[in-house]
Formats: structure tokens, sequence, C-alpha cells
């Protein structure tokens, strides 16, 4: 892995080497599970894998720390096989036996759910998610897992601070650690200080066998992809704007805002 591989990602980063890469994206996993205190010792982990760049990501560089971390922790991975059309079963068993890891295959056909219960040209990820959101929580019931590992990244949280402002009227973004509203569950996003860009740069490098998603992916007009062509091109032209935008998500004056809930504006 000390060999430099000549891989250029849409974004135009120069060539890098496998090495350092592994080393700034470790660093960068290590730091949020510090921050966040996101996996203690004797955690049984269960880490999330879609089959896409960032959950193989995620579990890649879980699985690195896991082998030098202070603590001992187990992950399990998980795949929820949603019954798509065409969905390849046998490209992540084939990957996860091939690494030596521990795996559950969860079969639940929610495709035709959400394909039966949101009209023809509506976005299904709404409900796409909550029901595997839901049956995610009862599998990592069913497998006595600590913590639930997702692979939402520095974008995916930035985006979803801008999809609130704009659509929903709230200053709210994606947690880097949550407890569900059940109480039973913690959910933990690793990758929370990482960027796309190298994310994919990453998984393109380790050649990661990418299974695309054809439910939410592949729908035009969604607004989360308003959204990232709008950071892409702050990102193109005003290079280190996000990463600004993620650091003020992380240093939040409240006296400075406009919430009477977060500040005591009458008493003060």
């Amino acid at each position: 892995m000390t060999a430099t591989t000549r891989e250029v990602d849409a974004s135009g980063l120069q060539t890098v080497n496998l090495e350092r890469l592994e080393r700034r994206l470790r660093h960068g996993v290590g730091k949020a599970i510090g921050d966040f205190d996101m996996i203690e010792d004797g955690d049984r982990v269960m880490v999330c894998l879609s089959g896409g760049a960032d959950s193989y990501t995620l579990l890649d560089i879980l699985l690195g720390l896991q082998k030098s971390a202070p603590i001992d922790f187990e992950l399990l991975a998980v795949n929820l096989d949603q019954k798509q059309p065409g969905f390849p079963s046998r490209v992540l068993p084939d990957y996860l036996e091939a690494q030596g890891v521990d795996y559950r295959i969860v079969e639940e056909d929610t495709y035709s759910v959400v394909k039966r219960v949101i009209p023809e040209g509506r976005t299904t990820c709404s409900l796409c998610s909550r029901l595997r959101r839901g049956v995610l929580y009862r599998t990592a019931a069913e497998l006595g897992a600590d913590k639930i590992a997702l692979g939402h990244h520095a974008d995916d949280i930035v985006e979803t601070a801008f999809l609130n402002m704009f659509f929903n009227s709230r200053l709210k973004a994606m947690p880097a650690k949550l407890k569900s509203d059940d109480g039973h569950h913690v959910v933990i996003r690793p990758l929370a200080y990482l960027r796309e860009t190298l994310i994919k740069q990453y998984a393109a490098l380790r050649k990661f066998p990418i299974i695309p998603c054809d439910l939410c992916g592949s729908q035009p007009n969604l607004q989360r992809q308003s959204i990232k062509s709008m950071l892409r091109q702050w990102d193109d032209s005003h290079p280190g704007r996000v990463d600004n935008i993620l650091r003020s998500l992380c240093s939040v004056t409240p006296s400075h805002l406009l919430d009477r809930e977060l500040f005591d504006f009458r008493g003060f």
C-alpha cells in the first residue's frame, strides 16, 4: 500500500499516496470518535454497509483503528437488502468473507413498499429512510449492538444544515452522535469530519466493489442534489468555504442567534 496510485477524482484532486490518504482518514475518524466519545471499551459496533463508497470506507478505517486502538471493541457489518431489482446479492458477502469480517445480511422488501406508497415522480428518500432506520434499529437490538455506525460524512452534514434552513426553516444539521427517540440505540457517524472528495478518492484507490443505489440516488431534481451543486460551486470558487461551514457547526454562539428557547434573552 505504499505505492503511489495515479487516480484523480472529479474535483481535480492531485495524485496522492494511498498510505498518506489512509493516515489522513484515520486521523479524521479517530478525532471524531474521541471528540464525541463514540466508541467505548467493550462496545459491539454495528457498521451499516450499503455498498457505497462511504460505508466501505467507514468499515475499512474502523477495521484499521480496531487493530491499533487502546480499547477493545467488536465490529459487525450489516447490510439491508431492500430487494431492489437487479441488486447484486453476492457482492457484499463475497467482499466481507474475503476480508474476514463478521456480517449479517438482512432481507426486507422496503423497495416494494416505497414504490407502492410514493406516487410516481415524487422523491422516495423520506419514506425509504424511515423504513430503513426501523429495520436497522430492530437488527441492532437482535444483535446486541451498543452503537450503530453510519457512513454520513462532512458534506452530508453541511447539506442537511442547508436543507433544513431552506425548506424547513430550522437551524439543524446531522449530529455526529445521537440517541434514538426511544432511548434504546446510539447512532454514531465517525466520518463526520471527512470530506466526500477524499472518501471517494480513497474508495477508488482501494477498488471497493461499489453498488449503486437505484432507488433514490438516481432520482432527478432532488433538493439535496441542488444543495450539493451549490456547495460544489462554492468549493470551486472559494476553496475552504464548506470546511468553514462545518467548523461553524462546531462553534455556536446561542446569544447571537434568535432562538428564545436556546438563550434566555429576557432574563440575562
